[in-house]
């Protein structure tokens, strides 16, 4: 006679329980017998759960509107802005979680489009979706950082990356704008350039590693006795240890700035004509030890149909 369903029910719940009832009496036996009963997870179903060790629960990212930061004017020509506290800590932990999978060796973008790897760039990078909720909320604040410098309907942020440095590894004396002007892929007959850069970091958990450019002068002056700005840290204000400055007078010229966790450098790429600013060029210096993670953020301005 075929079982019912309500019959074949009945004995897998049976088959179930029968481990959970009898393990009370089957820890005073032999050691031995143990080896003829296999290990299978129990359903999670609220008999089993265990009330004093709940299974962990990751809440859902939520962009954070009232977030805050701070600008500090570097250099007026070219422009470079220091931003301190661009991404939140929370923000950070999200997108190391999103582009964790998705790094590799890191290429540079030939003029012909192309992509390949070098050894001026010795990182590894991860492209990040931009409809990622943690990507499209430092996206959008970043948007509004820079105003009316893009415009709406016609200019973009361009998708996002990151990029890891370990020690040893390096980015040579390099810039962001494109020579010549990169082709829209929507199908108009545009072009475009990286109006300008964010350079945010996630991790400065390491030694060098600074981000250098070599034909940038601060706003600071030298002290009347000389002294380069900003070398050397400073004592605090209770005496009790050393302060390294943010950024420095690099020896061999130009300003060179520490990575800072949550911190971000700021800096326009293009003359007002639409052409590549070499004083621009910049270097990811090499790192000693630790990680350095950072976001790269190119907004995209678009040229006027030839």
């Amino acid at each position: 006679m075929p079982w019912s369903t309500t019959s074949k029910l009945a004995a897998l719940s049976a088959i179930t329980l029968l481990p959970v009832l009898l393990s009370p009496f089957l820890s005073h036996l032999s050691p031995s017998l143990f080896i003829f009963i296999p290990s299978f997870p129990l359903p999670d179903y609220p008999l089993f759960a265990s009330r004093s060790h709940p299974s962990p629960h990751s809440e859902p990212f939520t962009c954070d509107p009232s977030h805050t930061y701070k600008t500090e004017l570097v250099s007026l020509s070219p422009l470079v802005i220091y931003i301190h506290s661009l991404l939140s800590p929370r923000e950070i932990s999200s997108l190391l979680a999103t582009a964790s999978p998705r790094f590799a060796p890191s290429e540079v973008v030939l003029p012909n489009g192309q992509k390949q790897p070098t050894p001026d760039r010795t990182s590894s990078s991860a492209g990040l979706p931009r409809d990622d909720p943690a990507v499209a909320c430092v996206l959008d604040r970043a948007r509004g950082f820079m105003g009316t410098m893009l415009r709406d309907g016609w200019d973009e942020m361009g998708p996002p990356q990151l990029v890891r440095y370990g020690p040893g590894q390096r980015f040579n004396l390099h810039h962001d704008w494109y020579d010549p002007p990169r082709w829209a892929t929507d199908g108009t007959q545009r072009r475009w350039n990286r109006v300008a850069s964010f350079f945010a970091v996630l991790d400065g958990n390491c030694t060098g590693g600074e981000t250098h450019f070599p034909y940038v002068e601060g706003i600071a002056k030298q002290s009347p006795r000389r002294e380069p700005a900003w070398v050397g840290g400073w004592v605090n204000a209770r005496g009790e240890e050393d302060v390294r400055p943010l950024w420095r007078e690099h020896e061999d010229g130009g300003l060179a700035f520490r990575p800072v966790s949550g911190n971000a450098i700021f800096w326009l790429n293009l003359h007002p004509n639409g052409t590549g600013d070499a004083r621009t060029m910049h270097a990811g210096l090499r790192l000693g030890e630790g990680t350095k993670t950072a976001m790269n953020i190119w907004p995209r301005q678009y040229y006027p149909y030839d």
